[in-house]
């Protein structure tokens, strides 16, 4: 089936303006439940509730309130917040171009699909060599749902990616954090660790090696239950030991990781020399000698 587009709009750099529409890029497919009442089965409703009134409120009775201080509210309308809303506007316009490797992934929030709209395939296309030849990325701002995003537009698989982004203030300090600064790696720790990382190494991100399993065996279970068929609860699996000797855990993971062959063996120490007997000893070895000859 082909994609469903979530709308239109129009890219903007320089003098150049490329019509273009929009597409979901990803589908999660988390298992949903519905919650049932446990007497009877039947799937519940949930209502809105007023413990002061001790009655349910109907929808059209709500309003929105912003909690100021505690207990306190002040009310907005909502078309005080459509007077808002940032412009109706539906170009996208490119403010400045940045290398991809500047940018940490932690400001990615959403991922869309880009296509050209009817006109504008030969700019579509100028924008997608440009960035790909450039090694570099577009940022704008665009207005979605009447809300102003910072959006990050790239050249990816012969065409064009556009990614919501959060803004600087909506991302969390990480100075606070404590990072381990206090603990101390050695240096045959870290050959290790190197050693490992290099024995784990692919060229090539490839997502179809991964899958996620605890939804495969949600599924089986549903599946199991709609047949009717009984089902068996498989043991808990034992809990990993806590890591006492960190080298020696290195090495197990070495052992058990990467393939002999790629490891190289350790240095052979050479050969000990075998030490000269004592002047004494030496002297009453060559009597003996002597002696026993004929």
């Amino acid at each position: 089936m082909p994609p469903h587009s979530i709308g239109s709009g129009t890219i903007s750099f320089g003098l150049v303006s490329i019509p273009v529409r929009l597409y979901t890029a990803t589908s999660p497919q988390n298992v949903s439940f519905n919650l049932l009442h446990a007497k009877c089965g039947s799937r519940i409703r949930q209502q809105t509730f007023c413990p002061v009134c001790n009655t349910t409120v109907d929808r059209n009775e709500l309003v929105r309130g912003y909690e100021f201080a505690k207990d306190q509210y002040v009310r907005i309308a909502d078309d005080e917040l459509k007077k808002l809303e940032g412009e109706a506007s539906q170009v996208i316009d490119i403010t400045e171009f940045v290398p991809l490797a500047q940018v940490d992934p932690i400001y990615f929030e959403r991922t869309y699909y880009v296509g050209p709209d009817k006109g504008g395939e030969k700019a579509y296309r100028l924008l997608a060599d440009a960035l790909a030849q450039s090694e570099r990325v577009a940022l704008a701002k665009f207005v979605m749902r009447g809300k102003e995003s910072l959006v990050l537009i790239r050249s990816a698989q012969g065409g064009l990616m556009l990614h919501t982004m959060y803004f600087a203030d909506e991302v969390r300090d990480f100075g606070e954090v404590d990072k381990g600064a206090s603990a101390k790696v050695r240096e045959n720790e870290l050959k290790l660790a190197l050693q490992l990382v290099e024995g784990l190494a692919a060229d090539e991100f490839d997502p179809r090696r991964y899958e996620d399993e605890y939804r495969q065996r949600v599924q089986d279970l549903i599946q199991k239950k709609v047949e009717g068929q009984e089902v068996t609860t498989a043991a808990p699996a034992p809990p990993r030991a806590q890591v006492i000797d960190l080298m020696e855990a290195l090495k197990e993971s070495l052992a058990k990781r990467v393939p002999s062959g790629e490891r190289k063996p350790p240095a052979k120490a050479a050969p000990k020399r075998a030490e000269a007997a004592p002047a004494p000893a030496r002297a009453t070895a060559a009597k003996k000698a002597q002696g026993g000859k004929k």
